[in-house]
């Protein structure tokens, strides 16, 4: 009964859905106000339709009902229960649902919080994001519906894939949704002004909240999924530029773009043009990222599907929304028109550089995760991009980026002398270049990586550090002055800070990591760098759900015992999957990594250690960025500034 209500919810959705996206842009054209106040109850009512659907999907895979085509695919009675609520969307069709609730959740949202919009532009918003809504609703329904019924129920299910039992891809999907689902909402505003025919300073402070709650959950759920891939995975990477990786990346490079280039059109109401195809685009290389996750047409592990018919509805659904808006800006281009004029030498030039330096990095991605395909379909060549093309092209681009950011933050608006903004920043490049000299002396035999990430690092930070500072001026008070920092202030500086916090871990791991591979014996002691560590154990134990093999080795350096690791090899019977779960010995300064693999003919068992210096820090700054991005986010100017807004407009805030 609950599914059936879940399935009954999910086509009434569509339905209003259907009377949100047409009523309330039909009344914003003819300027009926009856008509437009119906977007406001639709979306909610949207989005409380597919919050039922989504909790009875939930439920049936909770209590395991086997009589689901989906929970028998993707669940087993005697999985956790953790693991029986992340089935839900571990798998194609929940994701898909989950996707289209985060739609709705924005555009209910948007009709809660959006009282400050005018009228026909909050209409048009949630038209907008209803017709995405639509699209995606039909996708569910017509393509890859979660409520199918089994004609005979089995005993048990199949168990949901056992690399995607872990707390990490627990929460690492809804992050991730939250993030490039929630760029919709740029795109909605997008859309809405250019129909409107309104681009301003007022619109670009509208559309800066909804970017940075996407970006923020963005950057978790990216860090989330690299966290994961680094423990989990058994290869001591962080990063391996897979296709689904990068289309995850490549959005939250051009929304980092786009929340600096919105900051220029609410300033300055310049770089108008630019800010609406950087929203149209960000979203559409989200849908580029859903179509390549479930296409097929990339081979990926972190794919949900391998269906073409389900991809060429999801190419439909990208060249509608993308190839439509586009059309829309180069017809509507006259209203794009920027007002303010501004130097060659200002805060507003270092933000384009900024704006150009991601979107090029982005097409650098784009380019070498698609090229294998394009190759293929009209070379008839099979071709293999990895790693080292990512690293070489991409890198010098986020260099550059990370010696503009303490430049540009210190420029004044319109107009700035290159010297007066580089002069309060001379001892922190001294010191940056001294840390880095430092690296570069402490090594031996290695290249410039690691130094050269130290002092970009070092540079950010504490340039960060100094454009503080600057804000406080001088003469006494200035603790007091610092507390009343905007915290927008705050949450640049702890973003910035952040980026400098990883680069320099990125560096440290890359440069100065070591691993070791051999086969260790029962009581032997062997050493790798530092360490010395000793097999001292390997049982066969049992899980909830699976099968282990796993080994006990002590950890010491210098005669003195750090830990006592437990890397396993784990086999799911249902599902017939083996997993690796190394055992981590962290530290700020280095984690010990190590992996169990087989016993040998001759004796003994296969173990491959890693010594991987820095990594934590790799997390940290992008903890450090997501927090940054909260306190922007709660900056009481916007609610200030919509409430004089509304004043203004006669309306009494709330």
């Amino acid at each position: 009964m609950i599914t059936e209500l879940g399935h009954f919810a999910l086509v009434l959705a569509f339905g209003v859905a259907l009377v949100q996206m047409v009523v309330p842009m039909w009344g914003a054209w003819r300027g009926r106000a009856s008509w437009m106040a119906v977007a406001e109850p639709a979306a909610g009512a949207q989005f409380a339709l597919i919050a039922l659907s989504f909790g009875a999907l939930m439920w049936a895979f909770i209590t395991s009902d086997f009589s689901l085509r989906l929970v028998v695919a993707n669940s087993h009675s005697a999985k956790p229960m953790l693991y029986k609520i992340s089935g839900t969307w571990g798998n194609h069709e929940g994701s898909m649902l989950l996707w289209v609730l985060i739609v709705a959740l924005f555009g209910a949202m948007a009709a809660w919080f959006g009282g400050n919009l005018p009228p026909t532009l909050r209409a048009r918003v949630l038209s907008v994001q209803a017709a995405i809504g639509v699209a995606f609703l039909a996708f569910i329904l017509f393509t890859s519906n979660p409520f199918l019924r089994m004609g005979t129920p089995p005993f048990d299910g199949q168990d949901l894939n056992p690399l995607l039992q872990d707390p990490g891809l627990a929460f690492h999907p809804p992050f991730l949704y939250l993030g490039y689902v929630g760029l919709s909402m740029s795109f909605s505003f997008a859309v809405a002004a250019l129909i409107e025919g309104r681009v301003d300073a007022a619109w670009g402070r509208w559309v800066r909240p909804w970017t940075l709650a996407a970006w923020i959950f963005l950057t978790i759920g990216i860090s989330l999924g690299s966290w994961w891939a680094y423990y989990e995975l058994g290869w001591g990477g962080f990063w391996f530029w897979d296709p689904v990786e990068n289309a995850s990346f490549m959005p939250w490079l051009l929304a980092a773009a786009l929340l600096h280039s919105a900051i220029v059109v609410e300033k300055r109401e310049s770089l108008k043009s630019w800010t609406i195809l950087l929203a149209i685009l960000a979203f559409g290389f989200s849908l580029i990222g859903t179509f390549i996750v479930r296409s097929g047409l990339l081979t990926s592990v972190h794919a949900f599907a391998n269906d073409p018919e389900r991809g060429v509805f999801i190419l439909a659904i990208l060249g509608f929304f993308t190839g439509g808006a586009l059309v829309l800006y180069s017809m509507r281009a006259s209203v794009l028109e920027a007002k303010g004029v501004f130097g060659l030498i200002s805060r507003e030039t270092a933000l384009v550089v900024n704006n150009l330096l991601l979107a090029v990095a982005c097409f650098v991605v784009f380019v070498g995760t698609m090229w294998p395909l394009v190759a293929e379909m009209f070379l008839d060549r099979k071709l293999s991009v990895g790693p080292p093309f990512f690293n070489a092209a991409f890198t010098p681009f986020m260099v550059a980026l990370g010696l503009i950011l303490p430049i540009g933050s210190a420029m004044p608006w319109k107009r700035a002398k290159i010297m007066r903004a580089l002069y309060p920043l001379r001892y922190a490049f001294v010191l940056a270049l001294a840390l880095g000299g430092l690296a570069f002396a402490m090594q031996t035999g290695r290249g410039l990586l690691g130094p050269v990430g130290m002092f970009l690092g070092a540079w950010l930070i504490m340039g960060t550090v100094v454009d503080l500072m600057q804000r406080l001026g001088r003469g006494p008070g200035k603790l007091r002055r610092l507390r009343r920092l905007p915290r927008a202030d705050w949450g640049k500086a702890t973003a910035h800070g952040g980026l400098g916090v990883t680069m320099a871990g990125i560096a440290g791991l890359m440069a100065w990591a070591v691993d070791d591979i051999r086969v260790a014996r029962i009581d032997e002691p062997f050493d790798v760098g530092s360490y010395t560590l000793t097999l001292k154990d390997v049982r066969e134990e049992r899980g909830p759900n699976y099968l282990t093999t796993m080994a006990e080795l002590t950890l010491a350096q210098d005669g003195e015992t750090l830990a006592t690791l437990y890397p396993e090899k784990r086999f799911y019977p249902v599902a017939q999957m083996p997993t690796t779960e190394a055992a981590i010995d962290y530290n700020l300064a280095r984690d010990v990594y190590v992996v169990i693999g087989d016993a040998q003919d001759g004796g003994g068992w296969a173990v491959r250690t890693y010594i991987k210096p820095m990594t934590n820090w790799i997390w940290i700054g992008c903890a450090l960025m997501a927090l940054g991005g909260v306190l922007s986010l709660t900056d009481r100017r916007f609610r200030v500034a919509a409430g004089a807004r509304k004043q203004a407009q006669g309306v009494p805030a709330e």
